[in-house]
This record gives structure tokens, C-alpha cells and sequence, in this order.
């Protein structure tokens, strides 16, 4: 993928690691790059801060028929879409006493809105043979997020349906990217750090803290080798080794952590 007038979109592209994207692609000469999120104001703000390739969307990424419409949307403006980032994500901060609303939640943008853009942008790209996805996954979708449960189950399944898509897709053109980095430095970060949730203080107590324009960096530098697993933190590689050839001594590690986190 090389981003040379490139057509884009970014959901979630208002904040955090999202907008990041969004300026990194402008930057590396992207034709148009799509701001979307939830939040219109904010995606306006950032799109008018890229300058005249950059346009404002609002999406609820929850929302099918609001997926569909920004990409049929793009696609007549724009002819086409190269690389659809399904970024935007949310965190519970908590275990199994979560309601069932912040679960759904959970379930419906870190895992539903990748289906519903697959769904709406796979039938462009294979028409013209070729595309690609980025899906913002996290550390937490190899690992595990301590302290917050919904997160790490949703994560894991979103790592396993870009898994899937790759398997079925790739030989029809459409190369798919999981985007999986630990520690960023962004809103939902700080304000779990904030928070005192247990999960937050793990993942600041366990490796470097990125910026979000390092993690935009690592996500160009994997898009132009056309990789499957994209990990701004080198060390989550080895520790998902460990996890694989130890489980039992991974889990009394990350306990060992939390026991120290807490007492």
C-alpha cells in the first residue's frame, strides 16, 4: 500500500490515534482522506487542520446504514476507496459487573462496525481487484487487557475477524491489516488513568507509552509491507509467545502485576 494518491477513510478519525492516521496519510500524499467519527465538530476541526484533501463525515459506526452511507457517500464523491481504517473503539474499565448496555456497546464498535465497513467497502474493492483494510485492534486483541473484560473480548474477536477476512480475501486483491499497539498516549489512556482503572495502570506499568503519530508511523511502515499483524510495540510479539508456549506462567506473571498494582 503505498498512499500516493490514495483514497481513505478514517473512522474514529476525530481524536486519539484516528486523527493521527488521518494527518500521517495526508502527509504521505494521500488524494483524499475521509474524517469520520461520532463527534461532527471534532471531525471538522480536524479535517480543516489537514488542509483541502481532508473531508469531514459523521458516522455512527454502530449504525449499518450509516456505514453504508459513508462509503457509497466517498465512493461518489471520490470514485473509490483504497484503505478503510475501521479505528473508532470504546473501553468498559471493569469485569463482569458491567451492565449489559456497556457490553452491547462494547460489542456493537469494537467488533459490529468492522463487519458492517467490510460489508459495505469489500464489494468496490473486488470489483476493481484490489483494497485494503486496517482494523484498529490493540494489544489487548493478542494479549489480554486486564481489568477490563469487555475490552479484551471484543479485541480478540476483532484481531479474529481480520484473521478471517485476510484468509478469504487476499487472493482476490483485498489485503487486511490489524493495527494491535499497547500503551498510546490518547483520551481513552488518560482518562482510564484518571479513573484509577486497574487496566490503565497495568498497561502504564508495563512498556513505553506512544504517542499517537508514533503509532500512525508504525501503521504506514506495515501498510507498505502489506502486514497482517501491525505492532507499534515490538515487545507485544514476544510477549504473545510467551502467552502461547506458556500460558499458565503468562497468567501467574500478569497476576504477580496486579498484585503489586494493588496492594
Amino acid at each position: 500500500m503505498n498512499l500516493t494518491n490514495r483514497i481513505v477513510v478514517v473512522t474514529g478519525g476525530a481524536g486519539g490515534i484516528g486523527s493521527a492516521l488521518a494527518r500521517r496519510f495526508a502527509a504521505e500524499g494521500a488524494a483524499a482522506v475521509v474524517v469520520a467519527d461520532l463527534e461532527a465538530d471534532a471531525a471538522h476541526a480536524v479535517a480543516d487542520g489537514i488542509g483541502p484533501v481532508a473531508h469531514p463525515a459523521t458516522v455512527d459506526v454502530t449504525d449499518e446504514d450509516q456505514v453504508r452511507s459513508l462509503v457509497a457517500d466517498t465512493e461518489r464523491r471520490y470514485g473509490r476507496i483504497d484503505l478503510f481504517c475501521a479505528n473508532a473503539g470504546v473501553s468498559t474499565g471493569g469485569g463482569i459487573e458491567v451492565d449489559d448496555a456497556a457490553w452491547d456497546r462494547a460489542w456493537r464498535v469494537n467488533v459490529l462496525a468492522h463487519v458492517y465497513a467490510a460489508r459495505a467497502v469489500l464489494p468496490g474493492m473486488l470489483a476493481r481487484g484490489g483494497g485494503h483494510l486496517l482494523h484498529t485492534c490493540s494489544a489487548a486483541g493478542v494479549l489480554t487487557a486486564v481489568g477490563d473484560a469487555a475490552y479484551t473480548a471484543t479485541k480478540h474477536a476483532a484481531v479474529g475477524f481480520a484473521e478471517w477476512l485476510s484468509i478469504t480475501y487476499r487472493d482476490r486483491g483485498i489485503r487486511v491489516s490489524a493495527l494491535c499497539p499497547q500503551g498510546v498516549d490518547t483520551p481513552m489512556l488518560a482518562d482510564g488513568l484518571a479513573a484509577g482503572h486497574l487496566g490503565a495502570r497495568v498497561i502504564a506499568a508495563s512498556g513505553a507509552i506512544l504517542t499517537a503519530d508514533q503509532v500512525a508511523e508504525a501503521a504506514v511502515a506495515g501498510l507498505a509491507e502489506e502486514r497482517f499483524l501491525i505492532l507499534p510495540h515490538p515487545e507485544v510479539a514476544a510477549y504473545a509467545r510467551r502467552r502461547a508456549e506458556d500460558p499458565d506462567g503468562w497468567q501467574a506473571g500478569l497476576r504477580k502485576l496486579v498484585r503489586r498494582l494493588t496492594t
